[in-house]
């Protein structure tokens, strides 16, 4: 019989219920127990979601307070010797102090989780690195379930995966060898602990299989899942990989000692017939047919086509049907909008209703199509209203998109020429402070605009009050000494879905909301046809807070990768197509910022990198058309006029030619949790622009002195001229309380000017 399994369920609440509590803990509004809960009620009621949508196979230990890596390091007892942890089980509060940091201790170093926009906590590896069994979640968990009545399926993040995506701290080459045979032991105890519980099958992920690409790779995955299988005794293994097909891993992986496969057929539909021809005949596979990572219907139809294939090749018993990936990546519950456009909402499906499509499809694959025969009829229906939308198509956007000329992507003069006509206009010291764009959203700020949004808050009097805001934020700023000021962004929610809501071609959900990192949850907008800008978006915030100060005021925007990558993108063309039209949109904004005098424009760019393939042979391309997107946006402009750009969390070894290439005059990027290694690709490429290395984790409660920014400055000196450097926070502010910006933004303007005193001194 063809079952129907899932890989990992949405975490947060379809209310953000976590969210609230973890949070509510942070502050001390509630306890432990509160917490812990609330984590039980959700656990329960997503296990009990699952069973009652008919699901074979129910993922556990898919749920975190924080994240499923991070969960991992407190399996293994991976803790940085910083938090002066005593060796006996990891408790919540040095948990959360690895990951947020606290008054005495730097948080872990975050990054994104391959081209998703989750965050992950990057495992940290010290010299003789040990590892032993330090926490009981999978298994309180899995034994919760199983109290319950719901057998489910443990889920870990396999060691080759969870060591490659970690950072050896010391010196010289990372210590492969040494890792894996300190790490293993700890697998095998664990392995050995669910099959003592009567766990019928484990899932073990090893998402880098689609990466792995050096080596000996073949021995180290075979070696290691030999030994796995052996641990895991009675335990059959599910292998899950995703994000990518296997390619050159192909033969490696289907040979594995274990039981079950998992493949993305989403992402990478075209494995299968090879997958099919060399599966070994006592393994199963696992169809990942359900998108995990988008709002789109699936169609039913085209999903049984595969299934029945693989079902013709394997039989019933040897196929299940499953999402591409974790449900992690998607909303909860399409029927909580209740203000969706009806049409579109029709084309969408969130994670329940991927549930319903995942036992859909099962049934249909075991009791033939006639079974389904509603259900297929229904998603035909969908899927040719779609296609043949109106409103899918702008034939103004199409034509403009065929005029796009190679020249549209150049600035007029070369780096050296603009940075002394800016100099020159500018006027500003060494060591420019500023700010990466939004001050705290207030619970006023967002109780203002949420009652402007519901309509019981007049416009005049919501106006007024945005621009109380900025007024107070700028003269702030003045008042301390930033050089270069932002308006603040009171009036937007999200960096992308602000812009969205004034782009057609968007739409936007009321709950659709999806976790980012930690607490933090993000509302995606929705791409479902052309984009195009019908008005200006920003230009009269800004130009209203320039009115106010004789200092520049940076315009701020979102560029076209970003605003595409953390978006639910229609699927019916080409994203590179979709990322122009919205480059197309953003040039029109930065050329009217300009014309209404705002000579300094940023336009943040934290998601390109994220957007990278995961296969190598694939960066090219998407690197061409992402770097021309960034460049229609933005290169419209005069000599005089400085174009900022800003990235966080991202390795940039890989792509610094590509960042290189968009030409921007000023670069921000997140140094501060890396002690300025993340500034090392820079410094090895020779940027020859401006660069802001942040100074200060905003991620984290953390109020650094103005010796420690300093200090971190001092390191940027010492690989870059002091003409290169500008000094700001790692990212936008909006997520801290004023009790923190205010002193560390003084000390960051005291940093700078203490390293200005010092430049004084030595000329």
């Amino acid at each position: 019989m063809v079952l129907s399994t899932n890989l990992g369920y949405p975490r947060v609440g379809a209310d953000r219920e976590l969210k609230k509590a973890v949070e509510a803990y942070w502050k001390g509004a509630s306890g432990l127990a509160d917490l812990q809960k609330t984590a039980a009620d959700l656990r329960m009621r997503h296990w009990n979601l699952q069973k009652k949508a008919g699901l074979n196979h129910i993922p556990s230990n898919d749920f975190s307070f924080y994240d499923h890596v991070l969960d991992m390091s407190a399996l293994f007892g991976c803790v940085p010797a910083r938090y002066k942890w005593d060796g006996a089980k990891v408790t919540p509060e040095l948990y959360f102090a690895m990951a947020r940091g606290n008054a005495q201790v730097s948080a872990m170093e975050m990054v994104k989780w391959f081209d998703t926009n989750y965050h992950y906590m990057v495992p940290e590896f010290a010299p003789g690195q040990t590892f032993k069994l330090s926490s009981s979640k999978i298994f309180d968990e899995y034994s919760e379930a199983k109290d319950a009545g719901i057998e489910t399926r443990p889920v870990l993040l396999g060691p080759i995966s969870y060591l490659m995506l970690g950072k050896y701290k010391g010196d010289g080459e990372t210590p492969w060898g040494a890792l894996w045979d300190a790490i293993l032991p700890v697998y095998d105890e664990i392995l050995g602990k669910l099959a003592a519980l009567g766990a019928e099958w484990v899932q073990i992920d090893e998402p880098c299989l689609t990466t792995a690409d050096w080596d000996g790779v073949e021995n180290v995955y075979k070696t290691t899942y030999a030994r796995l299988a052996q641990a895991a005794g009675s335990t059959r293994i599910l292998l899950a990989t995703y994000f990518e097909g296997l390619n050159q891993n192909m033969e490696t992986t289907l040979n594995l000692p274990v039981d079950a496969i998992h493949v993305d057929l989403r992402r990478a539909p075209g494995q299968l017939d090879k997958v099919l021809e060399t599966l070994p005949s006592d393994k199963i596979l696992s169809l990942g047919v359900v998108d995990g990572r988008n709002i789109w219907k699936n169609n039913l139809s085209a999903s049984l086509d595969v299934i029945e294939k693989a079902v013709a090749k394997l039989g019933k018993d040897r196929v299940w049907v499953a999402p591409s990936c974790s449900m992690l990546h998607s909303p909860n519950d399409l029927a909580l909008e209740d203000k969706l456009d009806h049409q579109i909402k029709s084309w969408m499906a969130y994670a329940t209703q991927k549930l319903d499509e995942l036992a859909t499809l099962a049934k249909g694959a075991n009791e033939g199509r006639d079974a389904i025969k509603s259900a297929l009829e229904a998603s035909d229906k969908v899927a040719q209203d779609r296609k043949t939308s109106p409103r899918i198509h702008d034939a103004a956007v199409q034509k403009r998109m065929a005029a796009i000329t190679p020249d549209m992507s150049q600035r007029k003069s070369s780096f050296d020429l603009r940075q002394k006509k800016q100099q020159e206009a500018l006027g500003l010291p060494a060591y420019p402070t500023t700010s990466i764009g939004s001050f705290p959203q207030t619970d006023t700020i967002r109780k203002e605009r949420a009652a402007y949004k519901k309509g019981t808050l007049p416009e005049a009097d919501y106006l007024k009050a945005m621009k109380d805001e900025i007024a107070q934020v700028v003269q702030w700023q003045e008042e301390i000494g930033v050089d270069v000021l932002v308006h603040g962004e009171p009036e937007r929610n999200d960096m992308v879905e602000y812009f969205g809501e004034q782009l057609a071609g968007f739409t936007f959900s009321k709950n659709g909301w999806v976790q980012s990192y930690g607490s933090r949850c993000v509302k995606p907008p929705i791409i479902y046809g052309d984009v195009s800008r019908p008005k200006p978006m920003t230009v009269e915030w800004s130009t209203y807070a320039q009115s106010l100060t004789d200092k520049p005021m940076k315009g701020m925007l979102t560029g076209p990768i970003t605003i595409l990558c953390w978006s639910f993108v229609r699927d019916d063309q080409p994203r590179s197509d979709t990322c122009k039209q919205i480059a197309l949109a953003i040039r029109d904004e930065v050329q009217d910022l300009e014309k209404a005098g705002i000579t300094i424009i940023q336009i943040d760019e934290p998601a390109i990198r994220e957007g990278l393939p995961l296969r190598r042979q694939d960066w090219d391309s998407y690197l061409d058309w992402a770097v021309e997107s960034f460049k229609i946006g933005t290169t419209g402009v005069e000599d005089t006029t400085q174009i900022h750009t800003h990235m966080c969390y991202s390795e940039f070894n890989d792509i610094i030619d590509s960042i290189g290439a968009l030409d921007a005059d000023v670069i921000s990027i997140e140094t501060s949790r890396s002690q300025m290694k993340l500034l090392d690709a820079f410094v090895a490429y020779k940027y020859p622009n401006e660069i802001g290395p942040g100074v200060w984790d905003i991620h984290s409660p953390r109020i650094p002195s103005q010796d420690e920014m300093a200090a971190l400055l001092q390191k940027a000196a010492q690989v870059l001229d002091p003409s290169q450097i500008w000094v700001n926070p790692d990212c936008g502010l909006k997520t801290r309380g004023w009790a923190e910006v205010k002193p560390a933004m003084l000390h960051m303007v005291n940093a700078a000017k203490a390293m200005r005193e010092k430049l004084r001194k030595a000329a």
